[in-house]
């Protein structure tokens, strides 16, 4: 030892302390696998949920189980919560408890919404189960429904009327959703739109019907909803003009054409046009021939309203020279501001070539009750003799109760020549036919002889001469 230092005692070694210390170790480094051991002898417990179908809007009785390996876990406080579309919430005032058949019973809402419908049930466990949750979703019935169009049982053609669609269920409810609104279509029922029902169940919807009609509603359904349809709803077009009344003895066309298409645009509308190439392809070999006085640069097309015989408009069309489309144009165009109707309007072009007349075939327009007027052939009953029709400044006019007196008699019918009609058969210069086409520079050249024919006039006031005819009646 260094002069002037001290001794150092070591401290004294305290045998108790460290067993403690030692002791408070091991309970600690033990005490998580004693927990895990406890939680790994808890018995694993099973949760079952069960409920009857159910229509929306109305509780279902939910049937809670649970089980540990088998046995009912009673007294076991189960929380159920429902899936609001964000986020569980619970359903109830708090947990249900399980009775001594381990079973709970809670009465549920049933939404119309399949995936609000979505339930979870969970069991927090104690010291001798095991925690567990399971989920479920709820079934949902859909309800009966009916579907309903109601709307007027006519309309007047080219007006507007309103249908209504109506989506109930068979309690009276209304349905908000989709319905398809379909109308018959020869045999099939077609897709017309597609329209949205709203809280009350119903929606209005607009038509104009061109023809008679038959429509009805459909429904697809929703999950909580069931489809159905309605029955047909007949809606008949009635027209917006005065139906011909016929004699009942008179005879009827020998041909009949199908109904024109619905009359476009306000009045007569008519349009003026050169010949399309569709057109002329028609006429070429029919109506129109190499030989022929005119060719396609000196004809026009006129489409054109008017009124049927049945009280409709229509739309027609004839072909005449481009010096006399305006003439006839004109005088169809009062014609139909008097509602005096014509039978049919197609070009003569449709009723094929003839050789009985070298053109195309004007005795079955005639027999059809046609109107038309270019039409590049020979007169007919005439072979040889090159009709008027042929430069394109003739019009034929319902040509069905207007015969024309040909060399081998009454063409198309021989009982309208002694007869007469206030709207579509002429046989004086006084009938208001007539008189609007002499009006507009369309002579009625052969009177009664022909009276079906009218000539355009030129500007000095002239017919046209054709060779071969002569002062002979040529159609």
């Amino acid at each position: 030892m260094r002069p002037g230092s001290r001794a150092i005692t070591p401290p004294s070694f305290d045998r108790a302390a460290l067993v403690t210390l030692l002791t408070a170790l091991l309970v600690a480094a033990l005490l998580p696998l004693a927990v895990a051991g406890s939680a790994a002898a808890a018995t694993p417990t099973a949760l079952s949920l069960s409920a009857p179908a159910s229509y929306a809007d109305r509780d279902t009785t939910l049937t809670i189980s649970l089980d540990a390996s088998g046995v009912p876990v009673a007294a076991a406080p189960v929380v159920v919560e429902r899936w609001d579309g964000a986020a569980w919430q619970p359903v109830g005032s708090g947990p249900v408890t399980t009775d001594v058949t381990g079973t709970a019973t809670l009465a549920v809402p049933v939404d119309r919404s399949p995936e609000r419908n979505r339930l979870r049930a969970s069991y927090a466990g104690d010291e001798a189960n095991a925690p567990t949750s399971v989920e479920y979703v709820l079934l949902l019935t859909a309800l009966p429904t009916s579907t309903t169009l109601t709307g007027p049982a006519s309309v007047i053609d080219e007006q507007t009327v309103s249908l209504r669609l109506t989506w109930k269920t068979v309690e009276g409810t209304g349905v908000l959703g989709r319905v398809y609104l379909q109308q018959y279509v020869s045999g099939v029922w077609r897709w017309v739109t597609t329209v949205g029902t709203n809280a009350a169940g119903y929606v209005d919807v607009r038509v104009t019907p061109r023809v008679d009609t038959r429509w009805r509603a459909v429904t697809l359904g929703l999950p909580w909803a069931a489809p159905s349809a309605s029955v047909s709803h007949r809606i008949d077009n009635l027209p917006s003009g005065v139906p011909v009344a016929l004699p009942a003895s008179a005879p009827r066309p020998r041909i009949v054409l199908p109904a024109q298409p619905r009359a476009t645009g306000a009045g007569a509308y008519p349009v003026i046009s050169t010949i399309s190439d569709a057109v002329w392809r028609s006429m070429v070999g029919r109506s129109w021939h190499r030989g022929c006085p005119v060719g396609r640069s000196g004809l026009r097309i006129l489409r054109i309203n008017y009124w049927d015989y049945q009280g409709y408009r229509r739309r027609g069309e004839i072909v005449a020279a481009a010096s006399a489309i305006r003439q006839m144009a004109a005088a169809l165009s009062d014609m139909y501001r008097a509602k005096l109707p014509i039978r049919a309007m197609y070009r003569v072009d449709r009723f094929g070539w003839s050789k009985r007349v070298n053109g195309a075939d004007d005795y079955k327009s005639m027999a059809a009750g046609n109107t038309s007027a270019f039409n590049c052939r020979w007169v007919v009953g005439r072979p040889g003799v090159r009709s008027p029709h042929s430069y394109g400044r003739s019009l034929d006019l319902n040509t069905w109760e207007n015969p024309y007196r040909s060399r081998l008699g009454w063409v198309p019918n021989a009982w309208w020549p002694s007869r007469s009609h206030p709207r579509v058969a002429w046989r004086s210069r006084t009938h208001p036919v007539v008189r609007i086409m002499a009006n507009h520079g369309l002579r009625w050249s052969y009177a009664t002889s022909d009276s079906q024919h009218f000539d355009a006039v030129t500007r000095n006031g002239r017919v046209i001469v054709v060779p071969g005819c002569g002062v002979a009646v040529c159609h």
